[in-house]
């Protein structure tokens, strides 16, 4: 099951994190990984760690928020090692900018919020729009991405822009399922819930996971292989999802 042999993924924002994670769990099920991230030097050491442990990748860097350099990405990769069959739109956060600035609304800048939209929403358009046509043309594709709660449901934590960027693309992905679900290509959404990695502070840990009813925090693994299920033919009769990866926080 899950066998992903002569697929060809792309995984936007692999760089590290949830990304680097869904990066390795494809390549584990033998698809042939294309990694992405705005910086090079990040794609090309997932993709030599991914070789480096017997599976395939190649680096696939450029800004996700750049129709043209996605278009051109796209093409190189079909070039190279053959047409994207399983697109993960991960890319998100604040983007290349990493740190996430956290405010209410009214106090957040004009150029912030914008560019959170940029790369949480525009990112995933883009993405798609190069993705879609050979997909169709195949009669097979896989259509993931990594969304969150706080795109399902309000929060005061002063990530308002980032919801609504998330809450659009959960929208764009439902309207997708349905318009390509004739052609054998599916389209779902992760809605992943906290995922912290590397932090030292058992204080802050306990913060965050205490109010999870499985009492952790999500892994890139617990992302890696959500997404397996999705980009495999076992997932076929799945389009249209909203799928909560949080440890049972909601559970709708």
């Amino acid at each position: 099951m899950f066998d992903l042999n002569g697929k060809i993924a792309l995984v936007t924002g692999a760089g590290q994190n949830v990304g680097e994670g869904i990066a390795h769990a494809l390549a584990r099920q033998g698809a042939t990984v294309a990694v992405n991230d705005y910086h090079a030097d990040r794609a090309q050491k997932v993709a030599d760690d991914i070789t480096a442990k017997g599976g395939k990748a190649v680096a696939a860097p450029f800004d996700v928020t750049d129709l043209d350099a996605v278009t051109k990405a796209f093409a190189e990769v079909a070039a190279n090692i053959g047409t994207v069959d399983i697109l993960v739109n991960n890319a998100g956060t604040a983007g290349p900018n990493e740190t996430m600035k956290v405010s209410p609304f009214r106090e957040m800048s004009v150029d912030y919020w914008r560019g959170i939209i940029d790369v949480n929403l525009f990112g995933v358009l883009n993405c798609c729009k190069a993705a879609l046509d050979p997909m169709v043309e195949k009669g097979w594709g896989r259509l993931i991405t990594i969304a969150s709660g706080a795109g399902n449901v309000g929060l005061d934590m002063g990530v308002s822009t980032y919801g609504a960027a998330k809450a659009g693309a959960i929208g764009f992905m439902r309207h997708l399922a349905m318009e390509n679900a004739p052609y054998g290509v599916t389209a779902n959404t992760v809605a992943l819930g906290m995922v912290l990695r590397n932090v030292k502070d058992p204080e802050l840990v306990k913060k965050w996971s205490d109010p999870i009813p499985v009492k952790r925090l999500g892994t890139p693994e617990d992302a890696g292989a959500l997404a397996v299920y999705l980009a495999s033919e076992e997932s076929a009769w799945m389009t249209g999802q909203t799928l909560g990866l949080n440890g049972g926080t909601t559970t709708s």
